[in-house]
């Protein structure tokens, strides 16, 4: 069984979100079969912060990266999830 990795952009709602709860409650949404291997911090423009996250899966997940989006959605402090990328490690 192979492994992806996905790269998503985590919105918060608020631009004052503390990014180390952020990424805690982001590492709890998500399925406990995928990780999360790298993330960063990216400022978007008028003090918005983002996360860029990378979680590694594996290949034959069912429902590909809509598991981890929906879980990540499911948050209240957070106002928009976008997979940038995807690839086959």
């Amino acid at each position: 069984m192979g492994k992806v990795l996905a790269v998503f952009k985590v919105y918060p709602k608020d631009v004052n979100v503390d990014v180390n709860r952020f990424l805690e409650e982001i590492r709890n949404a998500i399925p406990k079969e995928c990780t999360l291997k790298d993330y960063s911090i990216e400022e978007i423009g008028f003090g918005i912060k983002i996360l860029r996250i990378g979680v590694l899966m594996p290949e034959d997940i069912e429902g590909g990266t809509s598991k981890v989006e929906e879980g990540i959605k499911a948050l209240d402090i957070v106002s928009e999830v976008e997979v940038e990328y995807v690839t086959r490690m």
